[in-house]
């Protein structure tokens, strides 16, 4: 769909510069989705895996992050593998409810009611990122919680919308149970992509 030279707003990686890829295409369907434009696959330019990691390399950071849509509706295998070859550091920011493939040094799943992640995805989680929609969102981040690695990082994020509503109850929920952490959209904040 797009890929952009900025930093990672989010997550365990906030603050680093990052090239975004984001792919087209997208069967997850958010309500509250901010990217719906990146739903429909069909409506934007394929580029070779060739020309992604050439634009990829035209700036000077060495992390990039794919992500979607749902970025594993495609195969990445050869895509992390170009990248990796090209000196980049590859994460993933995926809902996990498709197949896993590519080559990951950072997988970062948030996983979105309207689809389940795939169980086999779980453990294989670096950073657990659960967006807070609702007050009962809490209960549901934790039985994806339980199912993750003790190593994985936990961060609960407002969604945007709820921002105002959401981070307060957040941070009383993070005081209460430490191994949760903040994760807030600083990227919107800052006003860049």
């Amino acid at each position: 769909m797009e890929a952009f030279y900025t930093i990672q707003g989010e997550g365990f990686h906030q603050g680093r510069a990052a090239y975004f890829i984001r792919l087209g295409g997208c069967d997850v369907g958010c309500v509250w989705c901010d990217v719906k434009e990146s739903w429909d696959a069909s409506q934007h330019p394929q580029l070779s895996i060739e020309q992604i990691v050439t634009d990829a390399q035209l700036h000077p950071g060495r992390l990039a992050v794919i992500t979607g849509g749902e970025p594993l509706l495609h195969n990445l295998d050869e895509l992390t593998r170009q990248l990796h070859n090209a000196g980049f550091e590859t994460n993933i920011e995926t809902s996990g409810s498709s197949p896993l493939s590519g080559e990951w040094d950072w997988i970062c799943l948030s996983p979105k009611k309207f689809k389940a992640p795939l169980p086999a995805i779980l453990p294989q989680a670096s950073e657990l990122k659960v967006v807070i929609f609702h007050k009962h969102d809490f209960e549901w981040a934790e039985t994806y919680a339980a199912q993750v690695d003790p190593g994985c990082k936990l961060y609960l994020q407002p969604e945007w919308n709820k921002a105002a509503e959401m981070t307060p109850l957040i941070i009383d929920y993070i005081k209460a149970h430490p191994q949760w952490e903040l994760s807030l959209q600083v990227h919107k904040y800052i006003n860049v992509p």
